[in-house]
């Protein structure tokens, strides 16, 4: 049994949540002028990318745990032609943002603990989807999970 399926999804919720906060939180200011460009970039990079990424959902499909709300539908334009989890691609932009801006050892190790869990997740999610659309195995045969051309 994967770890994904042995950590409820509640769990992995809230250690999101909590690196999320602990990252953003923690983030010491003010932030050296010389990072300011970089972290504008990721930061606004997240937004749009998320912004659009709610803009291929409709109201009710999008959930904060892994498992698919009913009535779901399989969404596969806009973002999601190119990865199959784009709103964690904008979690990551948006928290990596923070991390650059500040970069202690600490930090990226809590980001790339945020990674881990942000991958738990989207495990979980795609056992689900492919459980409920059959026409998912082929989606994700041609789709990046994360990053296109490297995951």
């Amino acid at each position: 049994m994967s770890t994904a399926r042995r950590v409820p999804s509640a769990v992995l919720v809230a250690l999101q949540f909590g690196l999320i906060a602990a990252l953003v939180a923690g983030t010491r200011w003010p932030v050296p002028q010389r990072a300011w460009p970089l972290t504008l970039f990721l930061l606004a990079t997240a937004i749009v990318l998320g912004l659009w990424t709610l803009g291929h959902n409709r109201l009710g499909n999008f959930n904060i745990r892994p498992e698919l709300r009913s009535g779901a539908r399989l969404v596969t334009g806009g973002p999601y032609r190119w990865v199959r989890h784009p709103m964690y691609v904008s979690v990551l932009l948006g928290v990596g943002a923070f991390a650059y801006a500040d970069p202690r050892p600490w930090r990226l190790a809590m980001l790339v603990a945020l990674l881990v869990v942000l991958i738990a997740k989207a495990a979980r999610e795609e056992n689900y989807l492919r459980a409920a659309f059959p026409e998912y195995a082929a989606y994700a045969a041609r789709t990046w999970r994360l990053m296109p051309f490297v995951y």
